[in-house]
């Protein structure tokens, strides 16, 4: 059997995946530090986190080493998406191979970019609780039970729907929580912030005392404070000692604009000197962070009024994965021509010890 259908599917899907990877936020802000191989439509592959090893005073007695604990996290391709679509004949579609500049590889790829970043763009459930900014809610008193974690609120705390998923920290806590249901207006039942452990909390029992549902409600973002608030941003990861290096922060062209008019940027051709601005990259960094632009839609739970869920952190955090899994040229069946098809599987995974390397703003205009 000839070989030149395969061949030709084979250099087409290369081209169109360099675009994509050329063009995609997604890849600028993830790693792909997986053991593993995607091989079909829902490939298991294995995310490992080691554990923090200690320095230790040495005072000339016997030494006792630390245990290497590893925590084995699974990411799972199972996001699938098809291209197909039909052709003349073979010359027809070695012609777009030949061009580099064809319009139809930039096609799939500027697609499947799309696609891809909104997936990614999408995981903000993931940020760890306490790291997020946004308008916090405070009214009245909260009581925890112990194991329970069972929470009632007094003193004129009403509680409504939207704040399951937020964080909780009641005076007292030494961390945060998470609002895992809600009964009615005054009763929660908060819990570890961890997805990849059975539900539990772990916490103290917390006589009634004041407390924060952080970022309720999303917070006006302008030109004039736009720097404070991705500063703060910058602040959570500092203080979860988080690196400097490799922060970034993906922002909907209408933020994006707000700091390019702010007092803080730097722009191209000034003092920050110039920068190759690619994957939507804004020239320099802001508040320690790289900057990302996406259109507005590509936040699809989020729009100007209600807020964007903007998301941001290091590079460690996001451990994504993608594969084609099938891709080839086949003869149409009762009609002329050719048809090329591909299929794109992918996946993404924030284990519980890398979600604090994440972070929000949960920010409208």
């Amino acid at each position: 059997m000839s070989t030149y259908p395969t061949k030709l599917a084979e250099a087409f899907a290369a081209q169109a995946l360099q675009i994509f990877y050329q063009t995609s936020v997604a890849d600028a802000i993830t790693n792909s530090e997986y053991e593993g191989q995607i091989k079909d439509k829902a490939s298991t592959l294995n995310v490992l986190t080691f554990g923090a090893i200690d320095a230790h005073t040495y005072t000339g007695a016997d030494m006792s080493p630390d245990s290497l604990t590893e925590s084995n996290a699974q990411l799972v391709t199972n996001q699938l998406k098809y291209i197909y679509f039909k052709v003349k004949d073979y010359d027809t579609f070695r012609s777009y191979i030949k061009n580099p500049e064809a319009t139809i590889q930039k096609q799939v790829g500027s697609r499947m970019k799309q696609i891809i970043d909104q997936f990614v763009l999408g995981l903000y459930a993931d940020v760890g609780a306490g790291n997020v900014d946004g308008t916090d809610y405070t009214t009245g008193t909260a009581a925890v039970t112990i194991t329970t974690g069972v929470t009632e609120g007094a003193a004129g705390a009403s509680w409504d729907a939207d704040m399951v998923g937020k964080g909780f920290k009641a005076t007292g806590h030494t961390t945060w929580y998470r609002i895992a249901s809600r009964s009615d207006a005054d009763t929660i039942v908060i819990e570890d912030d961890k997805d990849d452990a059975t539900t539990a909390y772990t916490g103290a029992a917390i006589s009634a005392t004041t407390y924060t549902i952080q970022a309720d409600t999303a917070i006006q973002v302008t030109a004039d404070n736009i720097f404070a608030r991705i500063s703060r941003l910058a602040t959570f990861l500092t203080n979860n000692e988080i690196p400097e290096s490799d922060r970034w922060l993906v922002l909907p062209a209408s933020i994006a604009t707000l700091v390019r008019q702010s007092a803080e940027f730097v722009g191209i051709g000034s003092e920050g000197g110039r920068a190759d601005v690619q994957n939507g990259k804004l020239p320099g960094k802001f508040a320690g962070f790289d900057l990302y632009e996406v259109a507005d839609g590509r936040y699809s739970a989020g729009n100007s009024s209600d807020g964007w869920h903007v998301l941001g952190g290091h590079k460690s955090a996001i451990c994504f994965a993608m594969g084609m899994t099938e891709n080839g040229v086949e003869d149409l069946i009762a009609n002329f021509g050719k048809a090329y098809k591909a299929l794109y599987v992918y996946g993404a995974k924030i284990p519980d010890e890398r979600r604090k390397a994440l972070v929000s703003g949960f920010w409208k205009l």
